[in-house]
């Protein structure tokens, strides 16, 4: 079966960046190093070289890089793209792993509750939904509309994501064409309620201003 080749990855780490790598064992070890690394603000999408290099990274080459260090342990390279309502916010890539035969995820956030999930989750809609109260933006209104199937990073090989920044461009432009399988009614849309105070304040500590859904 065609993997996501690793090789054109490790051979451009210094031994310092590959034990780093190889620190990375297990999925929540994954999640960890990507909490500590910065969001930053601006557009630039990074290659999964300049992610461990540069210890920057947004959900995307974040997800991408999640994605990549579970391949490694055995995993597919598979990732979902989590879908806004149009004009309201940003997506967001969980990268997959299944364990038990339950569904996990790692994935970056400038947001506290858009991170890691454990692998107790029986299918993807089980998963996607523990995202839904705190998927919100700045206004306080819950926006995840809907999910991508399954993406095999396989398909990405000749884009060289994993050391050309212009390849993780390639990858966002091909996700903007992707098409939802919804999670709500119009119905369930109009009767939504928008996030409390104190409920915004603690989703979004620590959260880096230049990094928010610019529209």
């Amino acid at each position: 079966m065609k993997q996501v080749p690793l090789k054109p990855f490790l051979d451009q780490l210094t031994p310092a960046e590959l034990q780093l790598v190889e620190s990375l064992d297990a999925p929540v070890k994954i999640s960890r190093f990507l909490d500590g690394v910065q969001y930053p603000g601006g557009e630039r999408n990074r290659s999964m070289v300049n992610v461990l290099r540069e210890r920057q990274a947004h959900c995307l080459d974040g997800g991408l890089f999640a994605a990549l260090m579970l391949h490694r342990l055995g995993h597919p390279a598979v990732m979902i793209d989590l879908l806004p309502e149009p004009g309201t916010d940003d997506d967001h890539i969980l990268a997959l792993f299944r364990q038990n035969g339950r569904w996990g995820c790692v994935a970056k956030s400038n947001f506290t509750g858009l991170r890691f999930r454990d692998p107790v989750y029986a299918n993807l809609r089980e998963l996607v939904m523990s995202y839904f109260e705190v998927y919100f933006n700045m206004q306080g209104q819950k926006t995840l509309r809907g999910y991508t199937r399954p993406i095999h990073l396989v398909r990405f090989n000749r884009l060289n994501w994993l050391t050309e920044d212009g390849g993780v461009d390639a990858i966002e432009q091909y996700l903007k064409g992707l098409k939802a399988v919804p999670l709500l009614s119009a119905r369930m849309i109009q009767d939504l309620t928008t996030l409390d105070e104190r409920s915004l304040q603690a989703g979004s500590f620590g959260v880096n201003p230049g990094g928010l859904y610019k529209g």
